[in-house]
């Protein structure tokens, strides 16, 4: 039976690997950054206002969709399935890009790259989170923002300056197909699958509740002794939100997108129906 040990120590090699994945994540997006406007302009005829509104409205909405169901989706089917997933659904984009005939080929292109963008970048952050464990997260989260970033400026650069000396088309987009079959190739032969990690961690975690995850801990705790007549039936929505936020601990990110949800209705609930937020402000702290 395969030993799962958490730490960075022990799994940096992995963990490397998955900063270099998630860098080439962001090299995707830096592949149309700097010339898109022109892009638009000079192939389409479309005002570079006009471009940036429908590939930030095309991207950004289909990547928070693909973003909001990774969670569930790599607890389901794994998340180095899911990576490969989203690799596979950005290898068409440089494609579509180069030989687009009309705009609509362009949306469609980066609706893909969204999709492929919430899965490849969500599933990296998983699988660091999984391999470094609780004490490690906020430096695996760190390094995970910083080498996709990074990348995301270093690449854009690079396009810019083969479009300045080569043309806009093809020639920037080639750096997309390499980054995607690269990173496919690679995903599929050396990274392994972390689900396993989340399983010893969820064992041997011995955290008091609210420990790194805020709401449920201002829920249990903070309300619980500052508002004991709350906790009845008239607020059992709390009770419940409490509940669920604390099964969250230890778990997947499925687990807290739900919980958000939650706590995103209730929050209202109370602001609107609660007759101690009037003068009775609820504040944040540990207890003693």
């Amino acid at each position: 039976m395969e030993q799962f040990k958490l730490g960075l120590k022990k799994n940096w090699k992995q963990f490397t690997l998955l900063v270099i994945v998630n860098a080439l994540v962001g090299g995707m997006v830096g592949m149309e950054r700097s010339i898109f406007p022109q892009f638009a302009d000079l192939t389409f005829g479309i005002a570079s206002k006009t471009a940036i509104l429908s590939f930030i409205t095309a991207f950004g909405i289909t990547k928070a969709l693909t973003n909001y169901y990774t969670g569930k989706l790599a607890n389901k089917f794994g998340r180095r399935n899911l990576l490969l997933l989203g690799w596979l659904m950005a290898m068409p984009v440089p494609f579509l890009l180069m030989y687009a005939p009309t705009w609509s080929w362009v949306i469609f292109a980066n609706v893909l790259l969204g999709a492929s963008q919430g899965l490849t970048w969500s599933s990296t952050v998983l699988m660091k989170i999984d391999l470094v464990g609780e004490k490690d997260r906020g430096f695996a989260m760190g390094i995970n923002e910083f080498a996709g970033y990074f990348s995301v400026g270093l690449v854009a650069f690079l396009t810019g300056y083969i479009a300045n000396q080569y043309g806009l088309t093809p020639y920037p987009f080639y750096v997309g197909v390499v980054i995607s079959v690269i990173v496919f190739l690679l995903t599929a032969c050396w990274v392994k699958d972390t689900r396993g990690f989340v399983q010893t961690e969820s064992k041997t975690s011995h955290s008091r509740p609210g420990n790194g995850l805020g709401l449920p801990y201002f829920f249990v705790y903070h309300r619980r002794r500052h508002y004991p007549h709350t906790t009845g039936r008239k607020y059992g929505h709390f009770s419940a939100l409490a509940r669920f936020g604390l099964r969250a601990r230890g778990h997947s990110i499925g687990y807290y997108s739900r919980f958000l949800r939650l706590a995103l209705r209730h929050l209202i609930h109370w602001y609107t129906n609660d007759p101690l937020r009037s003068g009775h402000p609820i504040s944040y702290a540990h207890p003693n």
